[in-house]
């Protein structure tokens, strides 16, 4: 009897998982993968228009997985605490919670599942999502093939899918709100996406009221980072940053125009969540 395979792929409306969409499509035609995405509810607009893009691409719909509850159900639940990086509840009930309910169908039926993540060779401090049943299979197509973050840009670039513009100002994808923002993403947001931010103030506000400790941010509240005085320091200390990350960059010559810096580029990779920022 033939064992029964299920073979997934989750995006995050970030550049790593939708490059290894375009990569397994174009070198692993032979495999029938489901592509999923788990919706927070409080994405970026420009998530759902990069979504999109890539389903054009693969010529098919992209899963959503929505969870049962949303953001504020659980925030209530959590006694209005915010989500933060030593408390991630935001992750575990809006993201891995729907994935694993999604799954669990497929593997009390008797299905081996491949679930494929996007950590690249030169992120070997990143590990992907481990299942609790030897039935959800973990593959690393990127690192076993030697694909580092400069390939990623060229599957990019050469598909036409090319990066989501969120990338000119952040990072991230995931929640508008999310606490792994540096501060001048915060900036961002507000300036892009000013009544998002004004309901992470409000959520802020709600968490306080509520005797939580957490800010959004580390040691400054959203409502003191928006004040112009500080925005102006965020906007300086960001360029000072930009202009010493860019005194080291080596341009290859094979791609000259490889040299736009990211946020993660100029203030490093971080530890933000794999299911959210890859």
């Amino acid at each position: 009897m033939t064992d029964k395979v299920k073979h997934v792929l989750g995006v995050s409306g970030g550049k790593d998982s939708a490059a290894l969409a375009i990569y397994m499509r174009q070198n692993h035609p032979e495999l029938e993968i489901e592509y999923f995405f788990t919706d927070t509810g409080k994405e970026l607009p420009e998530v759902y228009e990069f979504l999109f893009r890539l389903e054009g691409f693969l010529g098919q719909k992209v899963k959503r997985l929505n969870p049962d509850k949303d953001f504020d159900y659980w925030l209530t639940q959590y006694n209005n605490f915010l989500p933060s990086a030593q408390t991630r509840w935001c992750t575990r009930m809006l993201k891995l919670h729907p994935f694993e309910q999604w799954l669990k169908a497929f593997t009390d039926d008797g299905y081996k599942v491949y679930s494929y993540v996007a950590i690249r060779a030169d992120e070997p401090y990143r590990e992907g999502y481990k299942g609790k049943k030897d039935k959800i299979i973990t593959v690393l197509p990127f690192r076993e093939d030697g694909l580092d973050k400069a390939a990623i840009m060229e599957i990019l670039d050469s598909s036409g899918v090319g990066v989501p513009t969120y990338y000119k100002w952040r990072t991230r994808s995931g929640c508008t709100f999310c606490f792994f923002q540096r501060k001048i993403e915060w900036v961002g947001l507000m300036e892009h996406h000013p009544k998002a931010f004004e309901e992470a103030k409000a959520y802020e506000k709600t968490a306080k009221d509520s005797g939580a400790k957490f800010t959004w941010c580390e040691r400054e509240t959203l409502e003191e980072l928006a004040r112009p005085e500080r925005i102006k320091e965020i906007k300086e200390d960001h360029e000072k940053k930009l202009a010493k990350a860019k005194a080291k960059l080596v341009e290859n010559p094979l791609r000259p125009n490889a040299t736009n810096l990211d946020i993660d580029d100029i203030y490093g990779g971080g530890k933000a969540c794999v299911i959210c920022h890859k």
